[in-house]
């Protein structure tokens, strides 16, 4: 786990602002700082990389963060912040929407859009920043949470901000461990944003999508299960086989094309958990008879080969 911390205390009075504004770009993105008093502004940082995800936690005097469109121009792929503020509320507007995030909640933020975000006393900021890739391959359409406060009083969410805090204050942990501990945060975020939407959605719709949650949850446990196949997962929910494919066409995907997906990404996990594993034994442990289509597979869905990322991708930042 690569851990960097940065600080104004050493940092002369007049060269605060433009150091903070370096020091954000590098952890989160490129934003537009305005400082209520840049002078005696006091800023500390601290980052934890885990994986593909990285983890900070922050403390500084009254600030508002702006992502403009001028920001935008040079972004490859989608990325969010989920901000849990600590001490003081915070505000938050994107998307047309504006919300006022008290501690004992959290937000997310899409850093493809334009945002104001800002608080106007001294506050400290729990940050994952996770890629849209990562988090919707656990929770379809990550997007529609976006400028919604999610109460962390109680439940999932609760675990996730406690979760956040307790790996905060771990010790460093080597490259393998802080992988795992990254792919298990995002699955308790996941979990959380589900746990929020039971609570938005009127009736028809959350039958619908418990529906659609409980067929996802089939496919998920039984990956490994050659009998594996939309007969199955409809008979499993107690509806039609007709009903199911309705669900997924809601998602943009077949029944086929997620049990396949969720398959390639338990393969690729399990790549980098059990490095003992052959490749073979892998690709049939989840249904990949042929590892030649296996290998073409995972390379149209991560860009690498099954042994390249063994090799490479698993350390990627």
């Amino acid at each position: 786990m690569e851990v960097t911390s940065h600080s104004t205390d050493l940092t002369p009075a007049a060269q605060r602002a433009a150091q903070w504004g370096r020091v954000i770009a590098e952890t989160y993105f490129p934003l537009h700082l305005t400082f209520r008093d840049a002078a005696h502004f006091t800023g500390a940082l601290e980052r934890r990389q885990m994986g593909q995800v990285s983890l900070s936690r922050m403390k500084t005097e009254p600030l508002q963060y702006e992502r403009r469109p001028d920001h935008l121009a040079g972004v490859r792929e989608e990325e969010y912040l989920i901000t849990v503020p600590r001490l003081s509320p915070v505000e938050f507007r994107q998307l047309g929407r504006e919300v006022r995030c008290d501690p004992g909640g959290f937000i997310l933020e899409r850093g493809d859009e334009p945002y104001r975000f800002s608080y106007d006393t001294a506050n400290e900021l729990s940050v994952l920043k996770v890629s849209k890739r990562a988090l919707a391959e656990k929770i379809r359409d990550p997007d529609r949470f976006c400028a919604k406060v999610v109460d962390a009083r109680s439940g999932v969410a609760e675990l996730f901000t406690l979760m956040m805090s307790q790996l905060q204050a771990l010790p460093p942990a080597d490259g393998h461990a802080a992988q795992v501990l990254g792919r298990q945060i995002v699955e308790v975020l996941a979990l959380a944003l589900d746990e929020r939407m039971d609570k938005d959605d009127g009736v028809r719709s959350a039958v619908r999508q418990g529906h659609l949650r409980r067929a996802e949850q089939v496919v998920r446990q039984n990956l490994s299960n050659a009998n594996l196949s939309p007969e199955m997962i409809a008979e499993v929910c107690g509806i039609s086989k007709r009903y199911l494919h309705e669900l997924f066409s809601e998602t943009n995907k077949t029944v086929s094309q997620f049990i396949r997906e969720e398959r390639l990404i338990a393969a690729r996990d399990t790549i980098a958990a059990a490095r003992g594993l052959a490749m073979a034994e892998i690709a049939y442990r989840f249904g990949f008879s042929d590892q030649a289509q296996f290998s073409r597979l995972f390379k149209a869905m991560f860009g690498l080969t099954p042994s390249e990322w063994r090799r490479d991708g698993s350390r990627q930042p």
